[in-house]
């Protein structure tokens, strides 16, 4: 904290001003109460001393200064007790009282440094810390200070200031953590416009941008300031949007704060109060709570010094209590870490003293009295060794009251933590911990510092929270502003495509499609929006749209409301909501008829396709025949006949209208499997010649963007379009190519004039565009290639505006219900024209897509043939021996040599013969040799039986 000095006439000074002033106007006390002093020699020094003074400097009647004082005596007890710190020495302090004043607390502090003390503890006052700082660094004194928190302190230009408490650098920094994890995106910050309330507030603006989210008005008010000048600035910061209030004030000031605030209903449902430690110190101190105090504070968010919960701790505040008077009810956590800056002092000055070095102060030649001065400089003595004395003191480590007292190189202490508490009822309830360490967690930070540190969003955790008005649900965190100003949109004023948005003389003075969507999503919301459409451009062509986005980024519009693209440039200066449409820049040709190719039928397939298949026509047919033959009387007949039937019945079967009946097993099945080849190829054939019939109707020069990109004819775009950025920039085509079209008649009549007439090859548009322009003009022109840009349409806000995401959530909602595709099917629902492929050749089929089907058909025809032959060969081996045998009876004196030639070259014959016989035949000639063979075994039996 610290405290202005405010002159009569109302003006205040900054405590460095006073520096100066005290230097140049300040005279000795003994010149005042005509007091005698000493002759000051030029050096004194101590080689062992017996009495070392150390100085406390802070308001003893105050929140702090009540909880501090008897812990610092505490702690000088209990050093001067120990034996073993500064054995054979006594710490005396020098306590001096700085009330409240800047000027006072100057005065003191030179006063203190007349005792040639070896350190100073405190002061309390950020402000007084900063005047004093300069005193400290001319004479070398270590200033220790466990109340000063303004984070400016811990720059280099105060090398002799040591801070034994936290510095409100993390404390922002953990407010901005919890407005993150809330979600919140704006503050309204309440502060005293000290150094301490301004330097805070700084670095709390600078961590909340780190998390996109900022300080949306600082309200300050001077310090004292009066009830009526609390309560105007809540009135005027009731009327803003933001309901999230940081305060940032003195002890003294928080309770008068929030009886204005329950006066003017803002601790009521919807509102957000965060409360720096300041806020906890003061009900530590008060034991028991007013219950009227309480009262005023429920729900509010309040952060507290972390200290462990040890049994030192505990003995400690137990000590104390007994020690309490009615000045003191109770000790808040400014108690311990007074407590243990005695002790950091006591034990660096014992290290100190043990390495050797002595206590000695000398005069400066700086501070001479010159000129009659009668100021007496000279009574102001340095310390000799204080730098040494300093190092000792910031590399000292050692467990105190609040943890592990150690300091980093930016000379703060380490291991920063808060406690997250919530005012509820009657008392208090920790809802988690914040630290350096690992962000917001439930778990203690003692804990966490023996794992690795996670500050990832996923890991950040707190208990449930009771809010302002009693309930568990978040707040918002804003409303809109209450003095009566709607949200002014700014809506493009189209002269083409007006389906998406174009002027209306019906309120609300706008109409088309884009319109139509954020009706729909900002009635969704659970809250009521007061707007203003605003039409945006000149009305005899279409605006820029990367105009309307700077002016929405400059203030002078709330919102753009139409057929926005989302590209990055925009993105960087805009909060765009969720895409309501999906977009993406196309190139459009008109349609170009040709006459097909005589011979186009022959295009669905390769050659080599054509020949497999024909083959597999002939093989299949054989393959059928074959297995027919000897069942079938429709495949049998004159040799010319039978091969008339092959070729038949081989291509009768591309349009299944075969007329022969098979009735075999073994041909029935090949039949199946090549009737469903067929079926796949007759298919394939269709789809394919359909495609390339189709895509000679729609030939044209230009394929996609990579041909526009190569070409150099002029290119057509639509005014206002982010599209010639988008194509001169990011694809690198001269401007001069690119021609500016006004509307829907001037794209027509460019494409069909062409570039040899002063047309374009081709335009670049948008899909949606397209879509309306194909539809408009019965699919005369058609889109070529693929969308080489992904993007969509969506509302525009100003930055970290509160309504970006609530109306996403809100077109979500339309998306889920169907809304959103009605709302499209009323306003763009038109004829569909599907933009081909223009290659022909990538719709030819070869034989790699059907080599699969052919491999099936042909092993199951080998398979077929296989076992028609088996079958065959069994049946002719039953069917040859008989007529050897009848042979033999026939010509039992012909040679056998001859025999078996005759035999050989009338097998193959025979065999032949008996393949082209019917089945019916071979059956009953294999019937009537076996009763013949069964005849002639019972009579060989009767004649072998005896007489």
């Amino acid at each position: 904290m610290e405290v202005l000095w405010v002159t009569r006439h109302g003006r205040m000074f900054e405590g460095r001003v006073l520096l100066l002033l005290v230097l140049f106007l300040w005279i000795p006390a003994q010149v005042v109460v005509g007091r005698t002093r000493t002759t000051i020699t030029n050096s004194t020094t101590s080689s062992a001393p017996r009495v070392l003074r150390v100085g406390a400097l802070f308001t003893l009647n105050s929140i702090i200064g009540r909880s501090a004082k008897p812990a610092l005596m505490a702690a000088f007890e209990d050093v001067n007790a120990d034996s073993s710190v500064l054995p054979g020495i006594q710490l005396k302090v020098i306590l001096h009282d700085t009330n409240c004043s800047g000027f006072v607390g100057t005065m003191e502090a030179l006063q203190l440094m007349e005792d040639e003390v070896i350190a100073a503890i405190g002061p309390q006052s950020s402000g007084i810390a900063h005047v004093i700082s300069h005193v400290v660094n001319e004479l070398h004194v270590p200033l220790v200070s466990f109340g000063a928190t303004d984070p400016s302190l811990s720059s280099l230009q105060y090398p002799y200031f040591v801070r034994s408490t936290q510095s409100d650098y993390y404390q922002m920094h953990a407010i901005a953590d919890l407005v993150d994890y809330y979600r919140w995106r704006e503050v309204i910050a309440i502060y005293v416009d000290d150094d301490n309330g301004r330097n805070g507030i700084t670095v709390l603006g600078d961590a909340l941008s780190k998390k996109r989210a900022k300080i949306s008005y600082k309200a300050a008010f001077p310090p004292g300031a009066l009830k009526k000048d609390i309560s105007d600035l809540l009135n005027g910061v009731n009327l803003m949007e933001s309901r999230v209030f940081v305060l940032h004030v003195n002890p003294e000031t928080f309770l008068n704060i929030f009886t204005i605030a329950n006066k003017l209903g803002m601790m009521n449902s919807g509102y957000v109060w965060i409360a720096s430690d300041a806020l906890a110190s003061t009900l530590d101190s008060l034991d028991p709570v007013d219950p009227n105090t309480m009262n005023l504070l429920q729900g509010v968010l309040v952060l507290r010094h972390h200290t462990p919960d040890t049994n030192e701790k505990k003995s400690f505040l137990s000590r104390m209590k007994r020690l309490k008077t009615k000045e003191t009810p109770s000790f808040n956590s400014y108690a311990l870490y007074a407590y243990d800056t005695v002790w950091l002092v006591a034990r660096a000055l014992d290290a100190f003293l043990k390495k050797g070095s002595v206590v000695s102060f000398s005069s400066d030649p700086k501070l001479l009295d010159t000129n009659g001065s009668m100021l007496h400089l000279q009574s102001l003595r340095v310390f000799d060794d204080g730098p040494s004395f300093l190092e000792t003191i910031l590399s000292t480590n050692f467990s105190g009251l609040t943890g592990t007292v150690q300091f980093d190189i930016e000379r703060n202490r380490n291991h920063p933590a808060y406690d997250i508490l919530n005012i509820g009822g009657s008392g208090m309830r920790r809802i988690g911990y914040w630290s350096n360490y690992s962000g917001l967690s439930v778990v203690t930070p003692e804990i966490l510092y023996k794992k690795p540190p996670n500050t990832s969003t996923s890991s950040q955790q707190l208990y449930g929270v009771i809010w302002p008005g009693e309930t568990a649900a978040k707040p918002r965190g804003w409303v809109f502003p209450n003095n009566g100003k709607p949200l002014r949109i700014a809506v493009p004023n189209r002269v083409s495509y007006k389906e998406f948005v174009s002027k209306d003389k019906n309120p609300p003075g706008v109409r088309g499609y884009c319109i139509d969507v954020f009706e729909a999503a900002i009635n969704l919301l659970p809250y009521p929006v007061p707007r203003e459409y605003i039409l945006f451009g000149p009305g005899n062509r279409n605006p820029s749209y990367d105009d309307l986005a700077s002016q929405v980024a400059l203030n002078n519009y709330d919102a753009a409301v139409g057929d926005v693209t989302i590209v990055p440039n925009r993105t960087r200066i805009l909060d765009f909501t969720q895409p309501y449409m999906e977009s993406g820049l196309v190139v459009v040709v008109p349609v170009k008829e040709t006459k097909s190719s005589p011979w186009s039928f022959l295009k669905p397939f390769t050659a080599q396709m054509w020949c497999v298949t024909g083959a597999f026509f002939i093989f299949v047919g054989t393959v059928v025949w074959i297995l027919e033959h000897r069942h079938n009387p429709e495949f049998r007949g004159r040799p010319k006949k039978q091969l008339m039937t092959v070729f038949w019945f081989s291509f009768s079967t591309m349009f299944f209208s075969h007329r022969e009946n098979t009735v075999s097993g073994l041909g029935r099945l090949v039949l199946i499997i090549w009737l469903f080849v067929v079926l796949i190829i007759n298919s394939s054939y269709t789809a394919s010649l359909t495609s390339i019939l189709t895509v000679q109707q729609l030939s044209s020069q230009i394929e996609g963007i990579d041909s526009l990109i190569s070409g150099t004819q002029p290119i057509g775009i639509q005014e206002g379009s982010f599209a010639r950025k988008y194509l001169t920039e990011e694809l690198n085509i001269q401007p001069s190519r690119i021609v500016t079209l006004k509307n829907m008649e001037a794209y027509i009549d460019a494409l069909e004039k062409g570039p040899k007439d002063g047309g374009v090859v081709a335009v670049v548009d948008e899909l949606p565009y397209i879509e309306i322009l194909m539809s408009s003009t019965n699919c005369k022109v058609r889109t070529v290639g693929q969308e080489f840009t992904k993007s969509g349409w969506g509302f525009a806000f100003q930055r970290d505006s509160p309504l970006a995401v609530e109306m996403s959530t809100a077109i979500l909602q339309l998306s889920e219900n169907g809304d959103l595709q009605k709302i499209h099917d009323k306003w763009l629902l038109k004829h569909d024209c599907s933009a081909p492929d223009n290659d022909a050749d990538l719709n030819k089929l070869s034989l790699s897509s059907f080599w699969g089907l052919f491999l099936i058909c042909g092993i199951a025809c080998l398979l077929a043939l296989v076992a028609f032959s088996i079958r065959v060969l069994c049946q002719y081996t039953k069917f040859s021996p008989e007529p050897e045998q009848d042979d033999e009876e026939t010509s039992p004196n012909r040679p056998t040599k001859g025999k078996r030639l005759f035999r050989s070259t009338t097998s193959f014959r025979d065999l032949i013969y008996f393949v082209d016989k019917k089945e019916k035949e071979i059956k009953e000639i294999l019937r009537q040799k076996s009763k013949k063979r069964r005849r002639n075994l019972s009579l060989d039996g009767q004649s072998s039986s005896p007489t």
